[in-house]
């Protein structure tokens, strides 16, 4: 993982502030984590599960999931 995390931002970006690398990283990290596909999720992403459980169940929810998503939402 650390490599991954080098090889996708410190060693392919130049950083004006260490305040710019934080934030380059908590969003490279948030992507990473909301794109991997988990075992436990019987191989859906966390967001898929969610999106899955919601056409299922949709009154357990209070606001529909695919308007949570981050990203431009066009």
């Amino acid at each position: 993982m650390n490599r991954t995390i080098k090889d996708a931002t410190v060693k392919r970006y130049h950083y004006d502030s260490h305040a710019q690398l934080e934030r380059h990283l908590d969003d490279f990290v948030s992507a990473y984590n909301f794109g991997r596909r988990l075992k436990t999720l019987k191989g859906l992403t966390p967001y898929e599960f969610i999106c899955k459980r919601w056409t299922i169940e949709p009154g357990r929810f209070n606001l529909d999931p695919i308007h949570q998503m981050p990203g431009l939402n066009t």
